[in-house]
């Protein structure tokens, strides 16, 4: 019985010729990731252990990203917490304000992750990195710290889903409106503890930033992992930001798979996901006529280059509704830099958007755009719980960046191609 992308490489990292779905395997690590929230947890406990060191100083990296620079008191302990353990464990990969990114644009930037390794995070979102053709999810702090301390973690092998993508993508539709498509398809439970595997011709469509969207948005259908194959787009990306080894995995041909779920992206639209799941979703055309009073454009779903452009190409030369407030986030700093060497952020102040030091800021209600009682907010985030960017009463729509821009020019959720 053959295995699959996933299944090879977690075969690999455990020491085993073969793995099936459903087996209580321990594997080696070749990243533990925290942040300025999970981290200090993650210290909590592995004090308690009675770990000394950390198993790796090349291999535990810490970002901060969520409420820095720091908003308030408590983030600003929290931080200080982890910046004295960095110190104090020798930390090669720390990245303190002026260095910090949102992770999981700036992991991948850096060159710290590359096809065929195995990534845990205490940020369910690390499972962004399949993109790269790397095993990657996200645990809880506890996990962190057993990780930090011996490199290893437990885990049940994962079935698998296979999505055959197929055909080319119309103007404006992107990563975004393919996953959200998806989780509407098969709901936010859909995957439960599956890996996501991506297939097919289509693949060819997607530009690696795509594909990060996708695999970052994997567990909102409740998966342990999203994983693409890696081809030449892959390697390319990969030579560019590392000078790690890589090793490419590809699933057998007669790998097992739960369900094989075809997905024609000719015939995709841009794709709007309402509260207050992602699962509730609807095309642009079925959206009727919703007021939209904030609209972010930023997250580790969309934050990075090529969201940043569509935003500018869509917002140059207009400006944005007197009633909605725009906040644009690029994900990292080197991100940022480009967006004024490309004259993208002219264009955004000028339309009247703010422009953010990179964070998750408003993603989960921190700060940096926190929505009051009956207001809505258009976001390229990844989740529209109950009050996750605010008041309880509050709404957040999920959405690609081009619906994003459009939105924030019309006032009410727009579909691109009528501006």
């Amino acid at each position: 019985m053959g295995m699959t992308m996933t299944q090879k490489i977690l075969a690999a990292h455990a020491g085993l010729n073969e793995v099936k779905a459903g087996q209580f395997i321990e594997i080696d690590l070749d990243l533990v990731l925290g942040n300025d929230i999970t981290t200090p947890v993650a210290i909590k406990e592995f004090e308690k252990m009675g770990a000394k060191n950390i198993y790796d100083k090349n291999k535990v990296v810490v970002v901060f990203d969520h409420f820095v620079p720091a908003k308030d008191i408590k983030s600003a302990e929290q931080c200080k917490v982890s910046r004295c353990f960095c110190k104090e464990q020798n930390v090669t990969n720390f990245f303190d304000v002026g260095q910090m990114g949102i992770e999981h644009a700036l992991l991948p930037e850096k060159g710290l992750v590359v096809a065929g390794e195995t990534v845990i995070g205490a940020d369910s979102h690390t499972c962004t990195y399949g993109a790269l053709g790397a095993f990657s999810t996200g645990i809880g702090s506890t996990d962190m710290a057993a990780g930090m301390a011996t490199g290893q973690v437990w885990l049940k092998v994962p079935s698998a889903i296979k999505f055959n993508l197929t055909g080319k993508l119309n103007k404006w539709v992107s990563g975004k409106d393919i996953i959200l498509y998806i989780i509407g398809k098969i709901g936010v439970d859909g995957a439960l503890y599956k890996s996501m595997e991506f297939a097919g011709e289509g693949l060819k469509e997607l530009s690696m930033d795509a594909r990060f969207t996708i695999a970052n948005m994997a567990i909102e259908a409740g998966g342990k992992n999203g994983i693409f194959p890696v081809d030449e787009k892959t390697i390319e990306y990969m030579q560019d930001h590392s000078t790690k080894k890589f090793t490419i995995y590809e699933a057998d041909e007669d790998a097992v798979y739960d369900e094989v779920i075809d997905i024609d992206l000719c015939a995709l639209k841009s794709t709007v996901s309402f509260p207050h799941l992602p699962e509730n979703t609807k095309s642009i055309d079925n959206v009727g006529d919703v007021k939209i009073d904030q609209v972010v454009i930023g997250s580790c779903t969309n934050g990075r280059i090529e969201d940043m452009r569509v935003a500018a190409e869509i917002l140059k030369g207009h400006k944005v509704h007197p009633d909605v407030r725009t906040i644009i986030i690029p994900a990292t700093q080197a991100i940022y830099k480009q967006c004024m060497s490309e004259g993208l952020a002219e264009i955004f102040i000028d339309a009247g958007a703010v422009i953010s030091t990179p964070t998750c800021g408003p993603c989960l209600g921190g700060y940096m755009g926190i929505l009051a009682e009956g207001e809505r907010a258009l976001a390229t985030t990844n989740r529209n719980f109950i009050g996750r960017m605010g008041h309880p009463g509050s709404e957040v729509y999920l959405a690609s960046p081009a619906v994003a821009a459009a939105t924030a020019i019309a006032g009410k959720i727009a579909d691109p191609n009528n501006i």
